[in-house]
């Protein structure tokens, strides 16, 4: 299922926008799809900063697509109470699309002067849409149409973003040229069934990182590519054994404590923040976030600790009600790390 977040605001104070109709045409794409039963849509209609945060959360959308008015390194233009302009900075944006970059796929900023957002989201998010000048509301509307309808007929992001743009040009219209994509190909693509194993692959490594395999009850040393009766040969002596077992141990140490420390931060922070609502809770996984990066040592340790046994072995050592969303937030550091 992939749930499209459409995200629409046209603050009274701008110049008025004919969301609706773009909308309706993304909606009448999508139902002309043979496939149709694997989109689901969701519209938040005069959105507010608070509303963003609150549908990212709520929804956790596959695709995120923006229509509205951008002011280029300014930022997007969401609405404040009184239905006027209320500017989101690029900054913002981007650490806030951070936490959500492994549910969502593509953000599509369909505004003007976008193109400074997609570039920070872009570093979090692979497939990123923004505009590069300003885009009349005809372009606007047959880039969305193209674009969702080449997704329909499931093509590849790339593809449907040179069908929208296509679309732009069979109008007559010559504004082709403003959209811009901003795209990487993930390291690995796995099938379902690829993704079984890398997963059962990652829990044999994670197992082989926290314990050597035990045979008669004795921690082995395990080297060479040789096989005896269907058991591979035992190498070493017992110096081996001993620096083997003494790494296994300060492997589990800095696992325990990493997971401690983060579980206390996570603890501090929750008594001086609030974490009633989804936005309360998000900020203060970000101020956390934000203390291990300003944190160079601690970051160090939290990166190994995920590259020797991933982000689940510290998850479950980790006793508290963020650790979801933390870890979903820094998992990542294990390849950038």
């Amino acid at each position: 299922m992939k749930k499209i977040l459409i995200l629409s605001a046209n603050p009274k104070d701008t110049n008025s926008l004919r969301l609706d109709e773009e909308v309706r045409e993304i909606q009448a794409a999508l139902k002309r799809a043979k496939n149709r039963e694997v989109f689901e849509i969701v519209t938040e209609w005069a959105v507010r900063v608070d509303d963003l945060r609150r549908a990212l959360l709520d929804h956790e959308p596959t695709i995120v697509h923006f229509s509205g008015h951008g002011s280029g390194s300014n930022g997007l233009a969401l609405e404040n109470n009184f239905g006027q302009v209320q500017l989101v900075s690029t900054e913002s944006l981007a650490r806030l699309f951070k936490l959500f970059q492994t549910k969502i796929e593509c953000v599509l900023l369909n505004a003007c002067y976008s193109e400074a957002q997609a570039n920070a989201i872009h570093e979090h998010i692979d497939y990123v849409i923004g505009m590069n000048r300003a885009i009349g509301d005809v372009a606007a509307i047959e880039f969305a149409v193209g674009f969702y309808d080449a997704l329909g007929a499931q093509h590849s992001y790339e593809d449907c973003f040179e069908v929208g743009c296509a679309s732009i040009d069979l109008e007559g219209i010559p504004e082709s040229e403003t959209p811009v994509l901003k795209a990487r190909r993930r390291l690995h693509s796995f099938s379902t069934v690829e993704k079984e194993i890398d997963l059962e692959e990652k829990k044999t490594i994670s197992l082989g990182k926290a314990q050597q395999p035990s045979y008669g009850g004795i921690s082995q040393s395990v080297s060479g590519g040789q096989m005896y009766g269907g058991m591979q040969a035992v190498q070493g002596n017992n110096n081996q054994q001993t620096m083997t077992n003494h790494a296994t141990s300060e492997e589990n140490h800095s696992l325990a404590q990493t997971a401690q420390e983060i579980q206390q931060l996570l603890q501090r922070l929750e008594r001086t923040y609030p974490t009633k609502t989804s936005s309360e809770k998000m900020m203060v996984v970000v101020k956390a976030v934000d203390e291990i990066e300003n944190n160079p040592s601690f970051k160090a340790r939290v990166v190994g600790v995920l590259k020797a046994g991933g982000s689940e072995a510290l998850k479950e050592l980790i006793n508290h009600p963020l650790v979801n969303i933390m870890m979903a937030s820094i998992e990542g550091w294990q390849e950038a790390g």
